[in-house]
């Protein structure tokens, strides 16, 4: 963020000192030295608050970017956590009808039942388990991002 500055600050310079075109003067007497420092300095003195000016636009535009891409990172967290909670209901509903299942068979063979409550809680295990893991890789890397433009 920096360098950037200093790089706008330093364009700004270079443009509005090259920038600047002067009438060829007929015929006038050459100016004392002291008058020309003083031109000079009045000169210097303008292109610094044009550099000074651009530095500040310059930083204002970084501040909108970062501003920008953390909003963005927001998103992308919210969109990844709603995804995980979608993905978590449909393995709890999962591992619902599963029980509902093993409850059905528990009338007619206990084994079966066991097995069946064995497979909901291992699908409900697994699947939770992948679910709170997207969750947090989602939040990761919305932090890692939200990171980087302040960083820089």
């Amino acid at each position: 963020m920096k360098h950037s500055i200093l790089a706008a600050a330093l364009v700004a310079l270079a443009v509005s000192a090259c920038g600047k075109k002067e009438e060829p003067v007929a015929a006038q007497p050459v100016p004392s030295a002291q008058e020309q420092m003083k031109e000079s300095a009045a000169q210097a003195v303008e292109a610094a608050k044009e550099s000074v000016k651009a530095a500040g636009d310059a930083a204002a535009a970084g501040a909108q970017a970062v501003k920008q891409e953390a909003a963005a990172a927001v998103e992308a967290t919210k969109d990844a956590a709603t995804a995980a909670a979608a993905k978590a209901d449909a393995v709890v509903d999962s591992a619902a009808q599963k029980a509902e299942v093993a409850a059905g068979a528990v009338a007619e063979k206990t084994d079966a039942a066991v097995e069946a409550v064995k497979d909901a809680a291992t699908d409900a295990k697994t699947g939770t388990l992948d679910a709170a893991a997207e969750a947090k890789a989602a939040a990761e890397a919305a932090v890692n991002a939200a990171k980087e433009p302040a960083a820089k």
